[in-house]
């Protein structure tokens, strides 16, 4: 196999006509993969997202071969996938307001463009899930784009067909988490077009990850949510005095055992499935 990309969290391999897609232990915050590790954080992300992708299957079709078909030393954290050209945006949904949506509401009352009615406070429910498209930046941070600028990029019948998936994916994800107690605030998907130009979802889909996790039980408008997700992180890190460039601090042995186990939490209770590493 020839690795033809690392990201900050996956490491991609070509085999053949497949790749090979491998979740690793890394961490990032702020665009900065930071130098420590949480052990089965790769193994937790793709089996939530191999579980995820069988739930949706009638919703969408996805990149998926076989998470069996592998390199014995990725076993556990990698699958294999059909190669994809992947489309130039990333595709968020948002239930709940919070993070960037909301400082982008308080400044514009609305998110990529949707207007929204005005008194919503830090992670107020939405009357309804809303479409909030960003930039797929490969250098600095995504940035958001309304709606028609997706249907510039890509033209409007894409534009409509994946705005109503990642809804649909979203509102699906969603009640199915919330009947296990678990508040999806929002999302962000990736999809591409297959050889025969169908369009299909790849990367990771409704982890720790690429989603907000709250606990049900805990939900309080009006203030910031106790996070299941890699929100812990990024809010101990925005606590230390650093200039969010790499290497980036080292994070405490007791902050990596509690993501680790967030992230063990949510793989749990979303998948009825004890977690046996």
């Amino acid at each position: 196999m020839e690795l033809i990309h690392s990201g900050k969290v996956r490491d991609v391999y070509a085999d053949g006509d497949d790749l090979v897609l491998v979740a690793t232990d890394r961490v990032s915050v702020y665009d900065v993969v930071l130098p420590t590790e949480v052990p089965d954080k790769g193994k937790i992300l793709t089996r939530l997202s191999l579980w995820w992708f069988e739930q949706l299957a009638d919703v969408v079709p996805n990149h998926v071969i076989s998470a069996t078909d592998v390199p014995a030393e990725f076993a556990g954290r990698a699958i294999r996938v059909r190669r994809l050209t992947m489309l130039p945006v990333e595709w968020i949904a948002r239930g709940y307001l919070t993070g960037l949506g909301l400082k982008q509401y308080q400044k514009d009352g609305a998110v990529s463009g949707v207007e929204l009615p005005p008194g919503l406070v830090e992670s107020d429910r939405l009357p309804e899930p809303i479409f909030t498209p960003t930039t797929k930046a490969t250098v600095g941070h995504d940035e958001f784009i309304t709606y028609a600028d997706v249907v510039a990029e890509i033209g409007a019948d894409t534009a409509a067909e994946l705005r109503e998936t990642t809804l649909e994916v979203y509102r699906r994800g969603a009640a199915l988490a919330l009947d296990r107690g678990i508040i999806i605030a929002d999302t962000k998907l990736e999809f591409g077009r297959a050889a025969d130009g169908t369009l299909v979802l790849g990367d990771e889909v409704l982890t720790p990850d690429s989603s907000r996790f709250w606990p049900a039980d805990r939900y309080e408008p009006g203030r910031t949510q106790d996070s299941l997700d890699k929100q812990f992180v990024r809010d101990w890190s925005a606590t230390l005095d650093w200039d969010r460039t790499a290497p980036g601090p080292e994070i405490p042995a007791e902050v990596v055992d509690a993501t680790r186990a967030r992230y063990v939490e949510v793989y749990e209770r979303l998948t009825g499935a004890r977690w046996d590493g």
